[in-house]
């Protein structure tokens, strides 16, 4: 495990740390593990065999997952809960922010996790599908808000896209 002080002198430069916080890691798998498990004992033990979602469910969840997981890891307003493991880098694009994970090895794991949407997907996904399990309408009802979100997305890009085009 690398100390905070190794960090601090090595900086961000690839070239002279090891950009790999295992421990980190470990630890966020860890709680991804422990927190799955009890979250589908419970899920399992309140409904039984809950059902499984229709491929509607699916394409619903699967939009608000992509809109969430791109907000939490990229809206600016956010970023008050992504600071204490990310420093800023600059803008990267309409309302989103471009941010480095902090050094030290959990900072550093729970930073990467916070700011790659590709990353924060797995565990968006898992809890909505936790949540669908518990309370399938209420998920219904919140994904197809985060599914509006995306819609009205695609639709500011298309716009921005046409009025170039009209130059």
């Amino acid at each position: 495990m690398r100390t905070r002080r190794e960090y601090e002198e090595l900086g961000t430069d690839p070239e002279r740390r090891d950009e790999r916080p295992l421990t980190g890691y470990a630890l966020l798998m860890g709680g991804y593990v422990i927190s799955t498990v009890t979250a589908a004992t419970l899920v399992a033990r309140r409904r039984g065999d809950a059902a499984l979602p229709t491929p509607a469910d699916l394409a619903l969840l699967s939009v608000a997952v992509f809109r969430t997981t791109r907000t939490l890891a990229k809206d600016a307003v956010l970023s008050p809960l992504r600071a204490p493991f990310t420093v800023f880098s600059g803008p990267a694009g309409p309302g989103e922010v471009l941010e480095q994970p902090r050094p030290g090895a959990v900072r550093h794991a729970v930073g990467e996790l916070i700011t790659c949407p590709f990353c924060l997907g797995q565990w968006v996904a898992t809890a909505s599908l936790v949540s669908f399990a518990a309370a399938p309408r209420a998920t219904r009802w919140v994904a197809t808000g985060m599914t509006v979100v995306a819609a009205a997305d695609a639709l500011q890009y298309a716009y921005a896209a046409l009025e170039e085009t009209e130059g």
